[in-house]
């Protein structure tokens, strides 16, 4: 063996592998081998008074993978690191490098934006270095993020009894708790609109006099009613050509806006199914990846994708529909490293592939294809028409449109809010005069600012700077893993513990926990990615500020009394209260750590049946982990247990349990399906 090349994802490693021929070695390292010790002031693993020095170790459960990996640099001639096109990934290229004792000159990265043939094969003629400043710029926001995460959860646990805190998740949590503060101090106002109702369209009322009419009462809207007349001149009718402007390719915050939005896709199965088109998907006669990385600031498309797409829509739905590029508008902030997210081929269609893709896969790239396709597509075109009439110095307004040319339209209608409604053709009308079949007031109250939705959220915090495409998702996660948010009807709710402990950092932090100081952090990772800000400098900065605020807060922050039941310890006599665990509240004692005792929750055991095994019952539990399972009272002495739960009768084959299994009776042991 003389090439070793090395990449994260053994899915990848799989692909690639196909690809490269037996001169090849290819294998994975399974994201990250090594990370932060917890040793050292404050369990950082980072010495703060050397210049913020580091100490790796290898992550749990890799060392004999790091082994393994080290045997193979030694049989190879030349190493090829392929981790990602991101500075994530030129970071795991540069531990890899370290870990496994890869010298200068026979080590050379190569990145790859898609994982098909030419293009994998291609990166090897573009070979080059480890760039050190993305790593310097990962390696700072892992600092800052161990610094921030570590000082502040520690304060927050033995302060409020909350989780965590960190650099973009409380930034993110006090915009959710704002939102709710802003919705409780609203007060609704009352208002009106007047509406003209005829046989095909409907009018609303707009101005009097020329001037804009507000109506705040049911009074008001009275007086204007008595004021009107069933017949309305036509004032005016005017029909414009107007066009409907295709979008560009999605990037990683607009794919997760829309997956929510048209997929129903929580952010983070929207990026884990994303992560498996991109890897790699098994068709008839290769392994190819199916849509170019998917974690990118970026709109641009490769000169080679967009002419095949002309190519392809001018052979399947005719030259009039092929589009131009789009100027594309960048901010300041944009890492434009790499393309949009786009499909690797437009020829690879999703009905061609569908046999090959889940359910989930077929949907999402369904939605990726068709925007870069849409993408290309010549806009759609409309005739909006703008009916005004006049009733006794009152202006009713109506508008329509009809779309006269589909364009883009023509292959992502599906996904496009179209809320296009048609009016009458007034040309020929004989009269100048249209009589309504009724006039009626409609009472509305002002609304506040909605609660965030994920797709909401996430534009809001690309908007604000907040985080980058590839922290969105699991930011997101931790809130609701922390208990800090919930999400009823999709909208994110702060829970108690989310509030209390937003209000103890805006207490203390305000200058570092907030959206500015959150986003001018962002702009100095970019600056020392770009080599126009020393790393060093901007820790050191950061740190001279920040620790001196967290001291004052573990020394003056009030610690919050945990809730008292009423009820005292059996063990020890102390008061009894409600303590946040894991998995929701539970009573312990207050004399903890002293006294460790836990009131077990007290509810009702139902039987549901007869245990199959033993002589015990089967009943409802719950894994560690709070998932729902069916197992035998007598365990731990009967190991019975079952995912589905059972309905009290048994096989009439196997005298097994028959169970709940997707709407439908089964036995839990053989094949045996109730008709």
């Amino acid at each position: 063996m003389k090439n070793l090349v090395i990449v994260e994802s053994p899915h990848k490693s799989s692909t690639i592998g196909k690809y490269l021929g037996s001169d090849y070695k290819v294998v994975a390292s399974v994201g990250h081998i090594r990370d932060l010790a917890t040793s050292g002031k404050f369990g950082l693993g980072i010495d703060v008074e050397n210049d913020f020095t580091p100490n790796y170790i290898p992550i749990k459960g890799k060392k004999k993978l790091i082994s393994s990996l080290m045997k193979d640099v030694k049989n190879s001639d030349k190493i090829y690191l392929a981790t990602d096109p991101d500075r994530e990934g030129e970071a795991i290229s540069w531990h890899l490098k370290e870990a496994l004792e890869i010298n200068d000159k026979d080590y050379e990265r190569i990145v790859f934006n898609e994982i098909t043939k030419n293009v994998v094969l291609e990166s090897f003629n573009n070979a080059r270095k480890i760039d050190m400043n993305l790593v310097k710029s990962q390696e700072t926001r892992r600092f800052l993020d161990r610094i921030i995460g570590f000082r502040l959860s520690k304060l927050m646990q033995s302060k409020t009894g909350g989780k965590s805190a960190g650099r973009v998740q409380s930034a993110v949590l006090k915009l959710i708790v704002d939102r709710e503060r802003e919705i409780e101090k609203f007060v609704e106002e009352e208002y009106y609109t007047i509406e003209a109702d005829f046989k095909d369209f409907a009018a609303e009322l707009e101005k009097y006099r020329g001037k804009k009419i507000e109506i705040d009462s049911s009074i008001k809207a009275d007086e204007i009613l008595n004021s009107l007349s069933n017949a309305f001149k036509i004032e005016s009718c005017i029909t414009k050509e107007k066009e409907k402007t295709s979008k560009p390719v999605f990037k990683t915050s607009t794919l997760q806006q829309a997956a929510v939005n048209k997929l129903n896709f929580f952010s983070s199965k929207t990026m884990s199914v994303a992560q498996k088109l991109y890897e790699g998907i098994e068709l008839e006669n290769e392994t190819v990846g199916l849509i170019t990385y998917m974690r990118t600031d970026s709109e641009r498309m490769s000169p080679e994708f967009i002419n095949e797409t002309f190519d392809f829509i001018k052979k399947n739905y005719g030259e009039e529909y092929v589009g131009v590029v789009k100027k594309v508008k960048k901010k300041e902030s944009d890492q434009d490293a790499h393309e949009g997210i786009r499909p690797t081929s437009i020829k690879r269609t999703p009905e061609s592939i569908k046999k090959y893709l889940s359910t989930d896969e077929y949907k999402l790239y369904s939605l990726i294809y068709y925007r870069a396709l849409a993408s290309l597509m010549k806009n759609a075109k409309t005739n909006a028409t703008t009916l005004v009439l006049e009733n006794n110095g009152y202006t009713f307004k109506a508008t329509g449109s009809v779309i006269t040319f589909d364009g883009y339209l023509k292959v992502y209608s599906d996904y496009e809010d179209n809320k296009d409604t048609s009016l009458p053709d007034f040309s020929n009308y004989s009269s100048n005069t249209l009589i309504a079949d009724k006039i009626e007031k409609v009472q509305h109250f002002t609304k506040p600012l909605p609660r965030y939705t994920e797709s909401s959220l996430i534009k809001e915090m690309e908007s604000l700077g907040i985080g980058r495409p590839s922290t969105y998702a699991n930011t997101l996660k931790t809130l609701k893993d922390r208990a800090y948010v919930t999400l009823i009807d999709k909208k994110f709710h702060p829970t108690e513990i989310g509030i209390k402990t937003t209000d103890k950092l805006q207490e203390y932090f305000s200058s570092i926990i907030n959206v500015e100081y959150t986003a001018k952090m962002e702009e100095d990772l970019d600056e020392i990615a770009e080599d126009n800000k020393d790393n060093i400098k901007v820790l050191k900065d950061f740190y001279n500020e920040f620790e001196p605020l967290v001291e004052d807060a573990f020394n003056n922050m009030e610690k919050a009394e945990a809730e008292k039941t009423g009820e005292t310890c059996p063990n020890c006599g102390s008061d009894l209260v409600i303590r946040n665990g894991r998995y929701g509240k539970f009573v312990a004692c207050s004399n903890y750590p002293n006294c460790k005792f836990i009131k077990k929750e007290e509810k009702e055991i139902i039987n549901l049946a007869e245990c199959p095994k033993c002589d015990g019952h089967i009943i409802e539990r719950k894994t560690k982990r709070g998932k729902i399972f069916y197992g035998c009272s007598n365990y731990p002495k009967c190991d019975y247990a079952s995912w589905y739960k059972p309905t009290g009768n048994r096989c009439p084959e196997c005298n097994d349990l028959l169970v709940e299994k997707k709407k439908e009776i089964v036995c839990n042991k053989c094949d045996y399906k109730k008709n």
